[in-house]
């Protein structure tokens, strides 16, 4: 099934991320319309979507607006930047009141996490935690 005629959530969500990924892409296109110099954080996105759609591989192409041939060689170098240890850049956010104290209390939260084709959900943080350590 086309991603494009697709009505389930997830596919609606595949769909808003391969979006955004064509326009950050769009700004590394040249006049003749070819991909060039995008960047390694741009790269390990890409891989990261790629490794996590579950369309056809036309559709993704297509949705990003790539070639098959292009996208290869974009998820090679992203493959390679993996295993060479590169991940994507992570932003601290602090948030007044809980990130600046001594003692913060305990985040309640609502995180969901994907685990080959179940969805686990934590309501704390402290429990996400305790998985990823014993998962790792």
């Amino acid at each position: 099934m086309d991603w494009q005629y697709s009505q389930s959530p997830q596919h609606q969500e595949e769909k808003v991320e391969l979006e955004i990924l064509k326009k950050k892409l769009s700004t590394f296109k040249t006049a003749a319309g070819k991909t060039r110099g995008v960047n390694d954080d741009l790269l390990l996105e890409m891989l990261s979507a790629w490794e996590n759609w579950t369309g056809t591989a036309k559709s993704f192409y297509q949705g990003v607006g790539i070639s098959s041939k292009g996208m290869a060689s974009m998820i090679g170098k992203a493959k390679r930047l993996k295993r060479e240890g590169h991940a994507i850049a992570f932003e601290e956010i602090k948030i007044e009141g809980l990130t600046d104290t001594i003692n913060p209390p305990p985040l309640v939260c609502d995180i969901e996490v994907q685990d080959k084709n179940k969805i686990i959900r934590f309501k704390k943080v402290d429990h996400l935690v305790e998985y990823l350590k014993k998962a790792a």
